[in-house]
């Protein structure tokens, strides 16, 4: 390790704390060495908030270390018996949070055989409601194991207010550590060996440029009308320098949310098009002059236009189609595309480095070249550019993604030549792969003739033949010839994939297509990592643009961030509490700020002797609910049910939804065979729509229902439900907080659930029953007039068929049911014959006598005659 990384490592392995690390400064490494230190089958160590990628990496990190006892991945393919196995085994387990509560729950988990708990990417923690959950069961058992958080997102902690103390309090956390690329022991080890950098400022096209300038122009139009609608809101941070930045737009959704409903069509509108403007920018930057016209071409219906903020009405957007037409078409609208200016640029690289090659002589080993980019689309883009060439690769694209009667004025002799190149060269589709390898050849290329300067001879030695890549094999390629690889910055969505690509092919020259902070830092500790490679970093970026100033906004947001941590570091307030491990602290209860019912009580436990249970389905353990739940001091049984989702009591059962499932749950009809299975078996059931309250909660508008979905549909399917079943309460929630409240006022004086009978229900207890009475008779019976819960088993077991029902007197019928006045119902829903005038005014002449109990079920007066 680097000597800041050993820092690091020291510093987190002697005390508990949240460590945040500039982007691309090596926390992985420190991650890595901190498991391998605590890894031993006599320590039990749990990590939360990894993905796969990270996993896979870690585990081939420690692989590499000569780790005998690597670390496992806990799945829900893991049985509830081998978990416990392997919580005994001991070592180092991945898991995630919803396994890691249900097993804390059932107390499968040894907690005071735990070590501790490592948490990556611990600014997710807020929103990540079990991992936060597992850590608060955890320290309410075990106060002497360690919990330590890792991060390397600094700006995460930046929106909101006193986030980094939010999340501190969340992790049981009272140490911060703080390590930006500014940091003094960082530059120093950083500076000791230092790759040669050589930076090409490519410069754009004079149409690139009217393009970039029409479209600044539109979105600072776009910026002003929103900040002239909303004048209300804080939108300081909202300036066209910061709308250009990769994740800009997720902060400023993520500060709108909470008053979305509030905004205007005009302004959701506004914000919609801003992030398009911005996506236009980006391909202008990256992709070819095919793929941005394509992609313009299609703002250019009528649909957009009536849709549209109006900014296509703007003077700067003839500009914006005209240019993005010229850089494809000629004055006499014949196709000649105009190729990208950082594709000279990455030729004249390639021939000089090739050069180079030339001058150290055959030495046995093939000189590797990594070119960073974007994505996989620029990845497909320079891979078809370097083996087609630059004619025909656009004139293959402007086949694929222009319409037909745009390119008839074609070659068609260089697009058949490309696409015949294209098929000859790899089947693999341009969505499938994120690297690329290539081999430099001696044969001339004549695309770089024609591109080259005419005084410039080592452009006359560039590659063509170089479609057999498939074919390559880097282990048997021994002449000086250099190996190109071409590879995304996230190859799959893996974040690690750059340290795999650099520790796996140790490249001695890399281009960097893309400006990426996190990659120029990773390449900056590969290089002290490898001091006896001499590291050539070739920087390709526009000057003068709007790339360039992407770049140069990220450092200095992310810079802002450190500063803004490091001042709430020395003025924020650190109770000694906070991590959990003090013997008197209750961290089963927990006041919510949020309830006024228990700030007026002064925070006063009124926790009862015997506990409230909830019986949850497992499937809830993806939500918030239940650690609410468990934070208000009621004990949680986790349960896969057949029937609902929450059980507060034996009578009552709650099926919950958020808005988006009851739209779905109602179209295709699964509410319905949920509604009768709850009607069937529970006296008191329940249907709990819940909304988020940061949303707006409607069924106007498309923001939860998609286009497709016709409200007023919803609406009735509503209205049909709670026809079809009376007995069915809907309660809605504006949140889980509200929900967790009214959960505890509803169990006010009910018995307890019991777990063994609310599993049964629905899948063994019954099942007798469902083979015994057809579920199409019984869910009828049970909607006729003075059938209850209570007597339903009764009358299908006793009554042979309705006929047989039909001719008893009404003193059989109570004999039966054992209720006069529900046989008195019974009986006259068969018997009374009333025309729809006579049934009229008997309601209304009922209606007092009747009440509540009778709502709903005159529906059924008519059954038989």
């Amino acid at each position: 390790m680097l000597e800041y990384e050993n820092q690091i490592f020291l510093e987190m392995l002697h005390e508990d704390g949240l460590l945040v690390a500039a982007k691309g400064l090596g926390i992985e490494t420190v991650f890595a060495n901190i498991l391998r230190a605590y890894i031993d089958p006599g320590n039990l160590i749990i990590v939360l908030g990894t993905t796969s990628h990270d996993e896979r990496y870690f585990i081939d990190t420690l692989k590499s270390f000569g780790v005998k006892q690597l670390p496992r991945v806990v799945t829900s393919e893991c049985s509830a018996d081998e978990r416990s196995i392997m919580y005994l085994e001991g070592g180092a387990l991945f898991m995630s949070g919803p396994i890691l509560v249900v097993d804390l729950l059932k107390q499968r988990i040894p907690l005071n055989l735990v070590t501790g708990i490592l948490v990556y990417r611990a600014h997710n923690i807020l929103r990540s409601y079990q991992e936060a959950f597992a850590l608060r069961l955890y320290r309410q058992n075990n106060k002497t194991g360690f919990i330590k958080a890792f991060s390397n997102s600094a700006l995460a902690f930046s929106v909101g207010f006193t986030q980094v103390e939010r999340v501190m309090k969340a992790l049981f956390v009272k140490q911060l550590y703080l390590w930006p690329r500014f940091h003094a022991l960082v530059n120093s080890s950083l500076g000791k060996r230092k790759a040669e950098v050589i930076e090409l400022h490519v410069k754009i096209t004079p149409k690139m440029l009217h393009i970039q300038t029409a479209l600044l122009d539109v979105m600072n139009y776009v910026v002003k009308e929103l900040k002239k609608l909303n004048k209300y809101l804080d939108l300081d941070e909202l300036t066209v320098e910061n709308a250009i930045a990769k994740k800009f737009h997720k902060q400023l959704q993520s500060q709108l949310d909470p008053i979305w409903h509030q905004l205007s069509s005009t302004s959701k509108q506004l914000l919609s098009d801003l992030k398009t403007l911005r996506a236009l920018l980006a391909c202008l930057t990256y992709e070819d002059c095919v793929s941005f016209y394509a992609m313009l071409n299609r703002l250019r219906t009528m649909e957009y236009a009536v849709k549209n903020s109006g900014w296509l009405m703007l003077d700067s957007v003839d500009s914006l189609f005209k240019n993005g037409k010229s850089r494809v078409y000629n004055e006499k609208n014949e196709l000649k595309p105009e190729a990208n200016p950082k594709w000279r640029a990455l030729t004249e690289v390639l021939l000089e480095i090739q050069h180079q090659s030339k001058k150290k002589g055959d030495n046995g080993n093939a000189e590797k070249i990594l070119i960073l980019v974007h994505d996989r689309t620029i990845c497909y883009q320079l891979r078809n550019y370097l083996t087609m060439g630059p004619n025909e690769y656009l004139l293959y694209e402007a086949m694929k993604k222009l319409a037909p009667k745009e390119v008839k004025k074609a070659n068609e002799t260089s697009v058949e030549k490309a696409s015949s190149e294209e098929k000859g060269g790899d089947d693999t589709d341009e969505t499938e792969q994120d690297t690329y390898m290539l081999t430099l050849s001696q044969k001339a290329n004549e695309e770089s003739e024609s591109n080259s300067p005419p005084d410039e001879n080592k452009n006359q030695t560039l590659f063509e033949d170089c479609s057999q890549m498939g074919d390559l094999d880097l282990t048997i390629a021994t002449t000086n010839t250099p190996v190109i690889l071409i590879q995304s910055l996230k190859k799959c969505g893996d974040p690690m994939s750059l340290l795999r690509a650099l520790a796996e092919h140790m490249p001695s020259n890399i281009i960097m297509y893309v400006a990426d902070i996190s990659a120029v830092r990773q390449i900056e500790v590969y290089q002290n990592n490898n001091p006896s490679i001499d590291l050539k970093v070739y920087f390709l970026i526009y000057g003068g643009s709007v790339e360039e100033q992407e770049y140069l906004t990220s450092l200095r947001r992310e810079k802002e961030a450190f500063h803004k941590l490091i001042n709430a570091k020395t003025t924020m307030v650190i109770p000694d509490d906070q991590d959990g491990k003090t013997d008197d602290l209750n961290l089963s209860l927990e006041i919510n700020t949020n309830d006024t019912e228990n700030t007026r009580k002064g925070g006063l436990s009124t926790e009862p002797q015997v506990p409230n249970t909830v019986i949850v389905d497992m499937r809830e353990f993806r939500s918030e609910l239940p650690a609410i739940l468990y934070t208000r001091g009621m004990r949680i049984e986790p349960v896969t049910l057949q029937v609902g989702d929450y059980i507060l009591s034996p009578e009552i059962c709650v099926e919950r939804k958020s808005i988006s499932d009851l739209i779905g749950s109602l179209n295709s009809g699964r509410l319905y065979n949920q509604a009768i299975s709850m009607t069937r078996y529970y006296t008191k059931p329940m249907l709990l729509i819940e909304f988020d309250p940061n949303k707006p909660f409607c069924f106007q508008g498309y923001y939860y229902a998609s286009k497709d979905v016709q409200n007023t549909f919803i609406t009735s399917k509503l209205q049909l439900l709670t026809l079809h079943f009376p007995r069915l309460k809907l309660v809605w929630s504006p949140g889980p907080h509200a929900t967790a409240q009214l959960f505890e006022e509803l169990k006010q004086g009910a018995s307890q659930p019991n777990a063994i009978k609310a599993a049964q229900i629905g899948f063994e207890e019954n099942k007798e029953a469902t083979e015994k009475f057809n579920s199409k008779i019984q869910d009828l019976v049970s909607k006729l007039p003075g059938v209850t819960t209570k007597n339903l088993q009764t009358i299908l077991s006793k009554g042979q068929s309705l006929d047989h029902l039909n001719n008893l007197t009404k003193e059989e019928l109570a004999e039966m049911i054992g209720n006069k006045h529900e046989a008195q119902m019974l009986y006259d829903a068969f018997h009374e014959k009333s025309s729809p005038a006579e049934e009229k005014s008997k309601t209304i002449g009922k209606k007092a006598a009747v009440g509540y109990r009778g709502r709903g079920r005159r529906l059924f007066s008519k059954v038989k005659q």
